[in-house]
Parts: C-alpha cells; sequence; structure tokens
C-alpha cells in the first residue's frame, strides 16, 4: 500500500467521531475499508499478491538476555508473517514485539 494510503489510514483513527469516514469495528481491532487507491481506481488482487511477495519486514523484539536488555532483528518474509506472530503465541519465540517495519529488499542499496 502507497504511503499516502498508510497516512491516510492513520488520520482517519486519529479524526473525532463525526469524520465522514466511518471507523468500524470487528474481532477486537478497529478497522477502516479502502475501496480504491488514491488515484481513484479499483484494487486489482493480482497486483496486490504480486507486491505482497516482495514484502519483507523487520521485526524488532525485546528481550532480556543475561541480566541485559537487548533487541532482536528478524527478517520475515510476508509469506511468514502470520506464522512468526503465531510462534509467540505459541512460545517457541518469546519476547515483546517493539516495532514492525516493512521493507524491499530490491530497493536496497
Amino acid at each position: 500500500m502507497s504511503d499516502e494510503i498508510n497516512k491516510k489510514v492513520i488520520d482517519i483513527f486519529s479524526k473525532p467521531a463525526e469524520s465522514k469516514e466511518k471507523v468500524k469495528f470487528y474481532a477486537g481491532f478497529n478497522y477502516v475499508r479502502i475501496d480504491k487507491d488514491h488515484n481513484g481506481n479499483k484494487f486489482n488482487a493480482e497486483h496486490l499478491k504480486k507486491y505482497a511477495e516482495k514484502c519483507h519486514y523487520i521485526v524488532r523484539v525485546m528481550r532480556e538476555y543475561k541480566g541485559e536488555t537487548v533487541l532482536y532483528n528478524y527478517d520475515v518474509p510476508n509469506s511468514d508473517l502470520f506464522k512468526f506472530m503465531k510462534s509467540f503465541e505459541e512460545n517457541t519465540l518469546d519476547g515483546t514485539i517493539i516495532e514492525i517495519d516493512k521493507y524491499f529488499p530490491e530497493d536496497l542499496a
């Protein structure tokens, strides 16, 4: 998703309740449905899937190690993000997730 759409979604969540965009609640989370991109075009499922395949995430996790607070940075492909998150629920991994950053490896210098 473009940075412009992400910013718009963040702005919507921080607006007062009388905002024209409807923030809805489902399964314990607030959400806003986005029907079109910032150019007014409908989304293309094939393009979105190709975009998702390229995404990787750096998941920054805080842990205690030998009496010190340390950060672990995990490189998680988009296809493994749910598996990674589930490993915390199943106690395979532990710690506190501090941040999740999205990046594209081909864009790195």
